[in-house]
């Protein structure tokens, strides 16, 4: 999803209460600016989980942007968050951000009951068409024993026309092309 950046259309989070969560100044300054930028008035700055945890008991949150931080506390936070939050905060959605995004991390985002994960550093445009997607996706919300959050598959359309989704699939039509050729190439031989 890109939005022009030419656009009339306008987004405002002036009445969304939004909770920040990012262990280094320069990363909170910089999620102010832009969470600021789209209209949000209402913002909950945490420096650490802990605080995190607290704003997240004594108010309702329609917004939350965390950061992976330092040895995975932020997954950790979110995981908290979707577990042992109260409604309507263990619904909230959630957008994690992170400096680094190996597999691992990406894997452990969306584990943890994460959104959507975006890599640092950002342009407000981007957040803005995350958030905004977030808002408009409406995967449903999973409970089981090891995992609570959205629904972790996007969408599932099947494969492409003509396209096998399995590697038997992919054999089997390169077999029937080859019976094919060499059916066409008997018939030849045989006129």
């Amino acid at each position: 999803m890109a939005l022009d950046p030419a656009s009339r259309s306008r987004y405002n989070l002036e009445n969304a209460a939004v909770m920040l969560v990012d262990d280094t100044p320069m990363g909170m300054a910089i999620l102010v600016q832009i969470v600021t930028g789209l209209g949000a008035k209402k913002l909950f700055r945490c420096d650490s989980v802990e605080m995190a945890q607290q704003v997240a008991a004594k108010h309702e949150i329609d917004l939350a942007i965390v950061d992976g931080m330092a040895e995975g506390k932020g997954y950790d936070f979110v995981k908290w968050m979707r577990t042992t939050c109260q409604e309507p905060n263990c619904y909230t959605p959630v957008l994690l951000t992170t400096a680094h995004t190996p597999a691992s991390h990406v894997v452990r985002a969306r584990d943890c009951g994460g959104h959507i994960i975006v890599k640092k550093p950002f342009a407000p445009i981007v957040m803005l068409e995350r958030i905004i997607w977030m808002a408009k996706e409406g995967r449903p919300f999973l409970f089981s024993e090891n995992y609570v959050g959205p629904d972790r598959r996007f969408r599932d359309d099947g494969p492409p026309d003509g396209v096998g989704r399995r590697r038997e699939d992919k054999v089997g039509q390169a077999a029937a092309a080859a019976v094919e050729v060499v059916d066409e190439h008997k018939q030849k031989a045989a006129s």
